[in-house]
Order: structure tokens, then C-alpha cells, then sequence
């Protein structure tokens, strides 16, 4: 299939070049694309390959009308009534007949086909059968000259039944251009036949060429495996002992079988590097990438019709530039290519802007589109891309990136946020965790082993949206919170069953699956973390600014959450401590450092770089949390705890973590801010331990038993603090005890009301 696409795109781009010789006005094959109203007006049948917006039929009943404006275009009201007779009988036991009715009838909504020609049915043609049939549209008013106002009505006919001049048009036809939108030239790019087979090629590639590619590295894995188990062999040789001749005639016959296996192989791998990996194959895969760029920048000019492109151009666009990038190295390089700066930055542009557009609703093309650009920020050539593409277009994106979590994909989201953060935390520049470095990874190109290549440009969009768009920061850190809380929970409950699990007598194993999951719970913990350090960074004045009204309440929720994952890791012989040290396949990412370097950054942004009134600030919401414990700070420096009144003293040989054990991650300058802190907190707790006064239990709030009751409800009157009620109307406007709407909330402490309140 590679060697067909090649010399199909040979021919294509000759004949292409051929046309525009004798038609200056045509377009050269380096700038070939698809036109857009190829995928709307019927000439195509792309069968079950589906669409960005959904349906086909579903799109000819949604954006009916704007075919009609934009395109000039009527859907023959049969086709429409037949499309949703078929949606229909999908909700109905299938009959026989039904169940016979051929796949392509279904797609394109028309009558039932006539019967197939059997050579089109023949297995030799495999796939190829499947993009190079077509489905035509037969015109239903006279042949003639049409004005800008007037309206084509078209149906879908079967394959067997298109003439050659419903493809190349005629006098008063276009043909395969039929429905030119405004936005496209009036001029023909090159033949129609020819557009025609550049289209059958992007779906080609897409259905079958892209996974040969990617089985054809399957040779060069196997020939570094063979050579890894070749020169261990070679080595046990020198080293085994000459007395020993059995164990030396074994490894005589493994050291010749490697060496066979490992010179077939190489045989093999310089044959795949010379037709499949070749130069000219790497340009033919370049120019399709390029053609489909064109092809999705185009479509996407017509607005709404955009719902109408396959998938399957996203799909080759984002797939044959991963195929570029690691399929064709170290022999060919991407960046010999001509154009690959811009090529780069116009595929950034549309990732950019599509990973969120809602035109496009098909679940697994949205994820890939959001897999590509999380990926496509990991690395450096890739990202300076990004930031290349026009200011507007980054900050819609960074926008989109900011939208509240809930109810949408936002691991990936999480993840890329993370990506233009790394690098400028705190002991976050790090490639691989220091305890995983004498672990070889298993692919070492994975985007998550890449040096950080942090964005200076885009951390500024996103302080500039957190800064002047009152709503963004709230709604955006709420949901960053709460996936905190739901994230960093779920993994301890899940260490808690694991733990249970391994003290059982009996024999057990622990699922893999649950191993997997927690360990990526942790994960998510740790990069929620990151995010909450850089919206610190960025923008200082969301938590410590007293004159924003949510900024008192993320306060208090951040240090409530800080404090429970303090005191979860850092507890001595504890169930977090347990775990790490078990050592468990799965688990290797779980360990102390990466989550409280992520803490004791956050911590330290609060409490030593901000100004002196946000320091005084958060250091009172902190000590206030009843969950605070100075020997968590003191943890992170390796001081011991004081043993408790009856407890043994800890063993004096038990290594202890300390952050002044990871001179190669952590600066000086980072480790005197952690002195500094935990001088600050150890004086200011002190002083609040001396000023604090007994509390009455009964003025202690019914929800968290922790501070006492300051808030009460209208007009239902149930009471609480302030911290839960707050907290609580983020998410819900109901009563806690009642359940009635709450309206505003008061001021209130024991003895009396004060007068000041808030709507709710």
C-alpha cells in the first residue's frame, strides 16, 4: 500500500502540473487541497466514514438552510424523509430485508442501489474499493446558466449509476464542484478527476498506509532488542569460567543464534529503510500532511459547513506529521523538509483552534485533536510553533484551556497547562523523578520524558484572562479544586485497599487494572498541584487580594487542601509510607518528592515571595485550618518528630526524606526559602497558639466541627461558617439542613446579627 500511494502521488502531482501548464489560472500541486463543497454536495460517498458534526443525514436536516444560502443548495425533501424513516427503523428489531440492506444505502440516506457489479466486489481490491466508488447527484432543473439566487436540488444516487459528466461537469454543470461556497475561487484549482483521486488518497492513507508505516518500526525494535541480547550473551561469555564447558557450549549456541537473527534483521531493516523510509516517500507524506492543512483551512471558512469535512483530514493531518517526526528517524530529518516552520505553526493554528470547537462532536476525534496538542507543547520545535500562530488565535485557545473542568475531558487539559509550566516551579525541572533514574523507560520519545520547555508567552495570556476577566479565575480554580479533592481522595482510598490486600495471610494478587488507576490518581494529583503553583505565580492577587470576594474562600480551600496532603505524606510509618516502600509494579511514579515539591512550591509562593499583607493573610488562613501540624513543614527539611508521650523513639538508621537530599533538583536559593517558611510558621503559630480562646461546642459549625459559626442563611435561618457556606454556593444554591433556595447569607455571631450580607 505504500509503494501504490507513492507512485499514486507521483502521477497525481504530474498530471496536476500538466493541467496548469495549459490553465494559468489553475493552481500548482503544492498548493493542491480538497474544495469543501466536495464533502456537502453528494458527489462523494465517503460510506461510514464519519463527519466532525455527526451524521450525515443528521447535518443535512441541521444545516439545511445554510446549504441553501451559503451553498445554493437544496436536499431533495425525499432523501430527508428517507433519512429519517432510516434513523427510525434504527430504534426497531431489524427485519430480514433490513438486515440485508446494503451499508452504503444506509450512508448516504437514498434509494437501495442496484445490484454491485461483481468485480467491484472482489477481494483483490480490498479497500481500495472503498474510496474509489462514488455516489453522484443528478440535477433537478433544467441544464442552464444559474444566478446567484437560485437553488440546486439535489439527491444521492448509487455508484452504478454516475455518468462521467457528474464528476467533470459540462455546459451550465460544475460537476464535482457543484455548491461553491463565497469563500472559494471561481476557479477551477485543476481537473475534477483529479480532485477526485487526491481525495480517494487522504482517505486511502488514513484507512490503511498510516498503520503499515507504524508496523514497519516493529524491524527497528526488534533489532535493538536482538542486539541488547546479543551483547549480554557476549558478556556472560567473557565472564563464565573456562571449567565450565556446558554453560560456554550453551551460550556459543545463543550467541549464534542472536548473531543470525540480529544479522537477518538488519538485512531486513536496511530494505524497509530504502523503499518505505526513503526520502521520496518521507516528501509524498509532507505533501499530503500539506494537503490537508489546505484542505481543513478552507472548510473551516465556510463556518457552519464545516460540519460536513470527514474526520479522517483531521485524523491524516495529525498522523502523518507523527509519522514525519518518528518514523522517518535519525536516516531523514523533518526539518530538511522545504516550508517546515510554517508547516509547524499551521498545523499548531489548527489544533489551537479545533481541540475545542463546537462544531466538531465526534468523541474520539475531539480526544485526538486534544492528545495531538498536548503533545505538540512537549516539544520545543513544536511549541515555539504555537506560540507563532496570531495572538488571538493563543488566546482563545489559553481561554478554552481555562474553562471550568466539570463535565468535559480535563485530564489532557490538566496536562498541557502543566507542560507551559514545567520548568519554573519549584525543583519542577526535572526530566524523569530522581527514584526512577536507574530504571531505563521503555520508550524514551514518550512527550512525558521530555525536557521541560516551558512558555513564558503563554503563562502571560493566561495571568492577562485570570487578571481581566472577573469570572474566569473563580469558575477555573473551583473546578481545579474540586478535581484536586476528588483526585488526591480517590488515591487514598485506593492505597488503603491496596495495603489491606498485601497484610492478608492468605495468597492474593492485587488487579493491575487498580494499580494503574491509582497510580494515576497520584499523577493527577501532582499536576493539579503544578497548576495551583502557576496560577499562584501568575496571579498572586486571586487568593491574597481582600477586595476580591472569592479570594477569602480559595484561600481557605487551598489550605485546607494543602494541610491533608501534608499530613497524608509526611506521617511517619504511615499507609502513604507503607506503599512507597512496597515497591509495586504500577506504583513506580508514586513517592514523597513530586508531590510535596509541589506542596512546599505553592507554600512557599504564599508565604515568602508575596507581599507582606498577602503573607500575613495566608499565614492566618493556614494556621486556622484545624488540620495544620508544624511537624509536616518540619518534615520536608528531615527534622524528627518528637516522639510522643510512651512512643519508642525512631530508629536511628531509618532514612528519612528531606528535600536537602536532592541537590541536583532543588537550588540553594529553593532550600533557604523552606528555612525561611518554616521560621515564619514556627513563630507565627506560636504567637496564635498564645491568642487563641477556648471555642463552646455549641458554637462550633454543624458542618466541619472546626470554626465557629459566623454565617447565617435567608430566609430559611440555618447557620454555619463562613468557609462551608461559601464553598458550598460555588457549587449549589440549597440549605444544607433544609434544602430551600438560599437567597443571601449574613454576618452572625453569638449574641447578635450584624446587618452586613451577600447575595447568594
Amino acid at each position: 500500500m505504500v509503494c501504490f500511494l507513492h507512485r499514486l502521488i507521483s502521477a497525481l502531482r504530474c498530471y496536476w502540473d500538466e493541467y496548469k501548464a495549459s490553465n494559468p489560472h489553475a493552481s500548482v500541486s503544492e498548493e493542491a487541497y480538497v474544495p469543501p463543497q466536495v464533502f456537502y454536495n453528494g458527489k462523494v460517498d465517503y460510506f461510514d466514514q464519519q463527519r466532525l458534526g455527526g451524521l450525515l443525514s443528521h447535518l443535512r436536516k441541521t444545516l439545511k438552510d445554510d446549504l441553501a444560502s451559503k451553498a445554493n443548495i437544496l436536499i431533495d425533501p425525499l432523501e430527508l424523509q428517507a433519512a429519517t424513516m432510516d434513523d427510525l427503523d434504527e430504534d426497531q428489531e431489524p427485519s430480514p430485508a433490513a438486515a440485508q440492506r446494503p451499508v452504503q444505502a444506509l450512508a448516504i440516506g437514498g434509494a437501495l442501489p442496484l445490484p454491485r457489479p461483481g468485480w467491484l466486489s472482489s477481494p483483490t481490491l480490498g479497500r481500495a474499493n472503498r474510496f474509489l466508488s462514488t455516489a453522484a447527484v443528478t440535477l433537478m432543473t433544467p441544464r442552464r446558466p444559474l444566478s446567484a439566487s437560485e437553488k440546486v436540488k439535489v439527491r444521492t444516487l448509487s455508484a452504478e449509476q454516475r455518468t462521467r459528466e457528474d464528476i467533470e461537469g459540462g455546459p451550465w454543470n460544475e460537476g464535482l464542484l457543484l455548491g461553491r461556497p463565497p469563500e472559494e475561487p471561481e476557479q477551477p484549482l485543476t481537473e475534477n478527476s483529479l480532485l477526485e483521486v487526491l481525495d480517494g488518497a487522504v482517505m486511502m492513507y488514513n484507512l490503511s498506509v498510516h498503520q503499515q508505516l507504524g508496523k514497519m518500526v516493529g524491524v527497528s525494535d526488534d533489532v535493538n532488542e536482538y542486539a541488547m541480547a546479543l551483547r549480554n550473551t557476549e558478556d556472560k561469555l567473557r565472564r563464565c569460567p573456562k571449567r565450565r564447558k556446558d554453560i560456554l557450549e550453551e551460550l556459543t549456541k545463543s550467541q549464534k543464534v542472536f548473531s543470525e537473527k540480529l544479522d537477518h534483521l538488519s538485512r531486513r531493516l536496511a530494505w524497509v529503510h530504502a523503499t518505505v523510509y526513503s526520502q521520496e516517500k518521507m516528501s509524498d507524506i509532507y505533501w499530503l500532511l500539506r494537503v490537508c492543512l489546505r484542505t481543513i483551512e478552507h472548510a473551516d471558512r465556510t463556518g457552519p459547513l464545516f460540519a460536513f469535512t470527514p474526520e479522517f483530514y483531521l485524523n491524516v493531518a495529525i498522523n502523518s506529521y507523527s509519522a514525519l517526526k518518528n518514523y522517518f528517524g535519525p536516516v531523514h530529518s523533518m526539518e530538511e523538509l522545504p516550508g517546515y516552520e510554517e508547516t509547524l505553526t499551521r498545523l499548531a493554528a489548527i489544533l489551537a483552534k479545533h481541540f475545542a470547537d463546537t462544531r466538531i462532536v465526534g468523541t474520539d476525534i475531539r480526544d485526538s485533536l486534544m492528545q495531538a496538542l498536548a503533545s505538540y507543547v512537549c516539544y520545543p520545535h513544536s511549541l515555539r510553533a504555537v506560540e507563532r500562530i496570531p495572538e488571538e488565535q493563543r488566546i482563545a485557545m489559553v481561554r478554552s484551556l481555562l474553562a471550568p473542568y466539570e463535565q468535559r475531558p480535563w485530564a489532557q487539559t490538566n496536562w498541557i497547562l502543566v507542560r507551559l509550566w514545567k520548568g519554573c516551579g519549584f525543583g519542577y525541572r526535572y526530566t524523569r523523578l530522581p527514584h526512577l533514574l536507574k530504571i531505563k523507560p521503555e520508550d524514551a520519545n514518550l512527550p512525558s520524558l521530555q525536557k521541560p520547555c516551558p512558555s513564558i508567552l503563554l503563562q502571560q495570556h493566561m495571568a492577562d484572562l485570570l487578571r481581566q476577566d472577573p469570572d474566569v479565575a473563580p469558575s477555573f480554580l473551583n473546578s481545579v479544586l474540586n478535581q484536586l479533592n476528588w483526585a488526591f481522595s480517590e488515591f487514598i482510598g485506593m492505597i488503603q485497599e491496596i495495603q489491606q490486600a498485601v497484610e492478608r495471610l492468605e495468597r492474593n494478587f492485587v488487579d493491575t487494572r487498580q494499580l494503574k488507576v491509582c497510580a494515576t490518581c497520584f499523577d493527577l494529583s501532582v499536576s493539579l498541584l503544578r497548576v495551583l503553583e502557576m496560577t499562584i505565580t501568575l496571579v498572586p492577587e486571586v487568593f491574597l487580594d481582600s477586595t476580591q470576594p472569592t479570594s477569602e474562600m480559595l484561600l481557605q480551600r487551598l489550605a485546607q487542601l494543602l494541610n491533608q496532603v501534608l499530613n497524608r505524606v509526611t506521617a511517619e510509618r504511615n499507609l502513604f509510607d507503607r506503599v512507597v516502600t512496597l515497591w509495586l509494579p504500577g506504583l513506580e511514579s508514586v513517592d514523597h518528592y513530586p508531590i510535596l515539591v509541589a506542596v512546599t512550591g505553592i507554600l512557599v509562593r504564599l508565604l515568602v515571595h508575596g507581599p507582606a499583607s498577602g503573607t500575613e493573610k495566608a499565614t492566618s488562613v493556614l494556621l486556622a485550618d484545624p488540620c495544620f501540624q508544624l511537624r509536616s513543614i518540619r518534615y520536608l527539611l528531615g527534622h524528627p518528630e518528637p516522639p510522643g508521650p510512651g512512643a519508642a523513639p525512631p530508629a536511628p538508621d531509618r532514612k528519612r526524606f528531606s528535600l536537602q537530599s536532592y541537590t541536583d533538583y532543588i537550588s540553594s536559593e529553593e532550600l533557604a526559602q523552606v528555612e525561611q517558611m518554616l521560621a515564619h510558621l514556627t513563630s507565627a503559630s506560636a504567637q496564635a497558639a498564645a491568642a487563641s480562646l477556648p471555642t463552646s461546642e455549641e458554637d462550633l459549625c454543624p458542618i466541619c466541627y472546626a470554626h465557629p459559626i459566623s454565617a447565617v442563611f435567608q430566609p430559611c435561618g440555618h447557620k454555619s461558617c463562613k468557609a462551608c457556606i461559601n464553598q458550598h454556593l460555588m457549587n449549589n444554591k440549597d440549605c444544607f439542613f433544609c434544602k430551600a433556595t438560599i437567597e443571601s447569607v449574613e454576618d452572625w455571631r453569638a449574641g447578635g446579627a450584624s446587618n452586613t450580607s451577600s447575595a447568594a
